[in-house]
Order: C-alpha cells, then sequence, then structure tokens
C-alpha cells in the first residue's frame, strides 16, 4: 500500500479502541501511528473527582499540615509528661493532719468524711490527691488533642492557601503553554516578581518560544516563498506542452513526447502539492471551525466515485454525523487520500471500500476499510513515512507520489488527534482518524 492513502475504518461503529471486522481468526493487533503531543495537566485524573487529582499544591498542603501537626504531637506529648511530671513530684503532703474532721464539698474523694484516724485520714488523702492528678491530666490530655485537631485543620486550609500563592505563577505559565500549543506562538509569560526560580524557569520559556516563533516564521516564509517558486514554472511548463499538443500539425512521435513530459510535469506539480501540504500541515496553526466528518467523507466518495467504477471497485458504508473543531480543507484532504488509496491499492475484481464516520464520547472517527493485497503488521509503520510504499523504500508506481498517509497523519496530529492502521486478515487495511471534538 503506499504511503499515500489508506482506509480507515469499516462501515460498523468506529472508535479507537474497536477491534478489526470478525474474520475466521482474530486479525493482528493494530499498528498505531505516533500521535501528536497534547498533554494538559487536567488529564492526568480521572474526571469524576478532579478534586482528588494529586497536584503540587494538594502535595504541599498535605506536606505543611502534616509538619505541623507532626511537630504539634510532639510539643503536645512534651507539655503531657512534663506536667505529669510536675504532679507527681508534688504529690507528697508537706503536713500531717491529726484526728482531723473532714467536710466533704464534693463527691470527689467519699472516703473523706467524719472524723477519721490520722493515719487513714493521710492515706485517703493522698489516694483522693492521685485521683486528681489522673482527672486533671486527662482533662488537659483531652482539651489539647481537640486544640491540635482545630489548629491541623486551620493549619490545612492555610497551607493550601499559601500553596497557591506560591504556585501561581507555575499556573500562568501552565496556561501561556496551553494557549501556545493551541493556537498562538506569539504569548508571552512576561512573569513579574521576584528574582527567584519560577521568574528563571518563566525567563528561560519566553526565551524557548522565542526562537520557536522565529524558527516557525521562518519556515512558514519559505514555504511560501517555494510555493510561488515550484508552481509557477511547472504551471508554465504545463501551458506551453498543452499549447504543444493543440497544434494539429505536430508529428504523432511529438504528441507522443508531449503526452510524456506533460504526464511527468503533473507528477511534479502533484509531488510539489503533497510536500507543501505536508509542510503547513505539520507547521502552520489551524484555524479551527465546526466541521462534519460526515459531510467530508461523502465528498471524497463522489470525488473518487468515477475513479472507483472504472476500475471496478464498490463504495459503500454509512455516515453519522460527526463534528469536530477543525480546518476543513485540510480534513477534506485527509479523507480524501484515504479514500483513493483504498481505491488504488485494491483488488482486481470484486473490491470495496467502507467509508464510515460515527461520533463516540469525545471524539469523531473516520474509519476506512477496503479489500486488496495482504499487509504485513510490520510494514504498518513504513506506509507513515514519505515515500514509502509497501515493500519498496522509494515511490516507484504511478498511484501517486508516496505522501498520501504522511498528510493524514500530520493534519491528524496538527487537529490533536492521532490515525491507525491495521491489516486485514483477507487482505486490505482498515484505518481510523480519531479527533477529538
Amino acid at each position: 500500500m503506499a504511503a499515500s492513502t489508506t482506509p480507515s475504518g469499516p462501515p460498523g461503529p468506529p472508535g479507537p479502541s474497536r477491534p478489526a471486522p470478525q474474520q475466521a481468526q482474530s486479525p493482528p493487533p493494530p499498528v498505531a501511528a505516533p500521535p501528536k503531543p497534547t498533554w494538559d495537566p487536567r488529564d492526568d485524573v480521572p474526571g469524576a473527582f478532579p478534586w482528588l487529582r494529586p497536584t503540587i499544591r494538594i502535595r504541599l498542603t498535605l506536606l505543611y499540615g502534616g509538619m505541623f501537626l507532626i511537630a504539634g504531637m510532639v510539643l503536645l506529648t512534651i507539655i503531657y509528661l512534663l506536667a505529669a511530671q510536675a504532679l507527681h513530684e508534688g504529690s507528697r503532703l508537706p503536713f500531717r493532719i491529726l484526728n482531723a474532721n473532714a467536710q466533704l464539698t464534693s463527691d470527689s474523694c467519699p472516703g473523706l468524711t467524719g472524723t477519721l484516724p490520722s493515719a487513714q485520714f493521710m492515706d485517703r488523702l493522698s489516694e483522693c490527691t492521685d485521683a486528681q492528678r489522673a482527672l486533671a491530666l486527662d482533662e488537659l490530655l483531652q482539651r489539647s488533642l481537640l486544640a491540635l485537631l482545630g489548629l491541623a485543620v486551620a493549619a490545612f486550609a492555610f497551607g493550601y492557601v499559601m500553596a497557591g500563592r506560591v504556585l501561581a505563577p507555575l499556573g500562568r505559565i501552565t496556561r501561556t503553554a496551553r494557549q501556545v500549543a493551541s493556537s498562538d506562538l506569539h504569548k508571552r509569560i512576561e512573569l513579574e516578581g521576584p528574582d527567584d526560580e519560577l521568574k528563571e524557569l518563566s525567563d528561560t520559556f519566553d526565551e524557548m518560544l522565542d526562537r520557536l516563533d522565529r524558527a516557525f516564521t521562518a519556515q512558514q516564509r519559505f514555504v511560501a516563498n517555494a510555493s510561488h517558486e515550484l508552481r509557477t514554472p511547472l504551471a508554465i511548463n504545463r501551458t506551453l506542452l498543452e499549447v504543444q499538443l493543440s497544434d494539429p500539425a505536430a508529428s504523432p512521435e511529438l504528441q507522443q513526447l508531449g503526452k510524456t513530459l506533460l504526464a511527468t510535469n503533473e507528477r511534479s506539480e502533484q509531488l510539489v502539492e503533497g510536500l507543501l501540504l505536508l509542510a503547513r500541515s505539520e507547521n502552520e496553526i489551524v484555524a479551527r471551525k465546526p466541521v462534519d466528518l460526515a459531510e467530508v467523507a461523502g465528498q471524497a466518495v463522489e470525488q473518487v466515485r468515477a475513479e472507483a467504477e472504472s476500475k471496478g471497485v464498490e463504495l459503500r458504508g454509512v455516515r453519522r454525523p460527526a463534528y469536530v473543531q477543525g480546518n476543513g480543507v485540510l480534513l477534506e484532504r485527509v479523507a480524501l487520500n484515504l479514500v483513493q488509496n483504498a481505491v488504488r491499492y485494491n483488488q482486481r475484481e470484486n473490491g470495496w471500500v467502507a467509508v464510515g464516520t460515527e461520533a463516540v464520547p469525545g471524539h469523531a472517527v473516520l474509519v476506512v476499510e477496503n479489500t486488496g493485497p495482504a499487509v504485513p503488521a510490520y510494514e504498518i509503520d513504513n506506509l507513515f513515512e514519505p515515500f514509502r510504499r509497501l515493500r519498496s523504500d522509494r515511490t516507484g508506481s504511478d498511484k501517486g507520489v508516496g505522501l498520501g498517509l504522511s498528510i493524514v497523519r500530520s493534519v491528524a496530529r496538527a487537529h490533536g488527534g492521532s490515525v491507525t492502521a491495521e491489516p486485514r486478515e483477507t487482505g486490505g487495511l482498515v484505518l481510523r482518524v480519531v479527533l477529538p471534538v
């Protein structure tokens, strides 16, 4: 299969993890082209409980609160032990009572009532003071624990607030990086404040963005210049050849030479267009608007229908509405490349191509499946490289210029999506393009 275009999904419900159509045996596992990095810090957590995400702020809060709690427990233990020691050392009464007549004012020491002998009275008084000391220590411990619990809650809340203030510059850096990754390379952090580690990180990030912005601007300027410099002479050559071919006085040999040169010129034009589109899809910030993949796929099918009928290939599939935010022109090229490849690299008799679209939670999926020659699983990755074909290192046929699947992968990455491919057991491929909505 050429690196230009390959099918991407069965007519059934497409999805990123759906297995290939059932055959006599289970098909080999799909091999995916490497997706474009689209990391978002908010994606690290299951959506049900985002507040449980182990962010740096939460970890700093737990660290601050935990250290305060441990310090409070140590301090409480020291105070308790010192109080117990002081009460124990003062437990001996510095007097004796002889034949005292005691009258109780509380129920704390019920044994100290009436007139008692001195020894018995002192024993009961000692027991009473021991009980009072134990009650005092218990009361001290309970109230200290309650105070420690309240202070711990306050410490965690204070730590959460302070961690948020400390990490606020980091959040600003993250938001700027997200904006740069999505649309705007001219955005800068420009963090103000003390010359600390976060300020140094911000300045370094701004310098990196400056270099990237200059590099992308230079690359876009090169693409624009190359577009003009390469297209113009090819267009002039095509015009001259067509004028020469329209001359009725031209000899048959000259007519044949003109047709050969015109076909070569057309192939060069296709190569230039493919290279320029590949450069734009990888480097330009895509202007996004709602695009229905079903409409895009339908247009691609209609454009290829005449070629499919000439080759005896049946076009089929169910295309359900599946809207994404993207560039309609680039997405139309994705569908066209996939359908063209599916038709051109098909079997000679009873061939078919199934083109399907479907919306799944959070994604829209375009799937193209076709019959055709058997494709080894280890060859799948090569198909996504420029100028690579099945069992051939360079382009060597008239079916395309070998850029179709490279363009598909680049456009999918530019939209934050991915493209996966898997061989069918009976021959052909199933290609699935998954794009975020």
